[in-house]
Order: structure tokens, then C-alpha cells, then sequence
């Protein structure tokens, strides 16, 4: 699979999607530092909301093969400026999480992420595990075999 990295804000969404997309129990989890994981690297919302940090982010993307730039569907902000994607040199998507809460705008979000210059945007919902499986899907290379793939297979 290829390595993907998680931006964005506080309560975003980024380690419940970690978690979802690992295949994990959904805990709360303050991320303190920079996790990198077998093929997605969290990282802490200190480093997306403060500019002395931001450059970091762009460091890391070094060390990933796609970023996804999250956006909740209830943020009341965007905290991308326009266009913000040529700043890395890895392929970017965009990601709108929280899609199953009553009072969000999923629709708002992808266009914020659009704005910043995301061509491909997935909506997600970590608890519903909406959409979670496209994702796992699209970062996919060849000769990768999914959880779907096995159970296929049996029968």
C-alpha cells in the first residue's frame, strides 16, 4: 500500500480515521508528536494550526506517498488557504470526515478542500466506517491483497 500522511485541525478527525483505516477500536487518543505507522503517519493538530511548525508538515510529506488534507464536516473554517497543494510534491486528496454527524455540511468541507486544490476528495464517517474502505482502496498498489480481497476468496 502506499504511505499516506494525515493533516488537519484539531478534532478533525485524523486519529479516528488512523484508527478506522488500521482496522482498530475507536479510542480517543490525544496525538502528542508525529506517529509513523506501517502506511499512514498521523501527525498532532499543533503542526497544521501554527506556522512555525507548518513547515515540518511539508517535510514529512517526504516521507509518504499521498497527503490527505482532512476537513471536518463541522468545522466552521477552513484552515487551508486557496490552492495550498503544489507546496508539497506528493500527490494530495482530500478528505471530508465526520459525514454522519447530524449537524454537518460535508458539502461546505469539500469545497474548502477543492478551494486548496484537492482534484480527488473522499467522504468519511471513522465510526459508520462510510467510506473508509475507498480510501484503503485507492491507496491500493498492485499485488496488494485487501481485507475484502480474502473474504472473496473463500467463497
Amino acid at each position: 500500500m502506499r504511505k499516506i500522511i494525515l493533516f488537519g485541525r484539531s478534532e478533525c478527525g485524523k486519529t479516528t480515521l488512523m484508527q478506522a483505516l488500521r482496522g482498530k477500536d475507536i479510542s480517543y487518543h490525544k496525538t502528542q508528536y508525529i506517529n509513523n505507522f506501517d502506511v499512514i503517519i498521523d501527525t498532532p493538530r499543533e503542526y497544521a494550526e501554527n506556522k512555525d511548525l507548518a513547515a515540518a508538515l511539508a517535510l514529512y510529506t517526504y516521507e509518504a506517498d499521498v497527503v490527505g488534507l482532512l476537513a471536518s464536516s463541522i468545522e466552521p473554517y477552513s484552515l487551508y488557504p486557496p490552492n495550498i497543494t503544489p507546496s508539497v510534491n506528493r500527490e494530495v486528496i482530500g478528505i471530508v470526515t465526520q459525514i454522519d454527524q447530524p449537524n454537518g455540511d460535508p458539502k461546505r468541507a469539500e469545497r474548502w478542500l477543492r478551494l486548496a486544490g484537492c482534484k480527488k476528495i473522499f467522504f468519511v464517517s471513522s465510526y459508520t466506517k462510510e467510506g473508509v474502505w475507498q480510501i484503503l482502496d485507492y491507496l491500493r498498489e498492485d499485488g496488494d491483497i485487501m481485507p475484502w480481497d480474502k473474504d472473496k476468496s473463500k467463497q
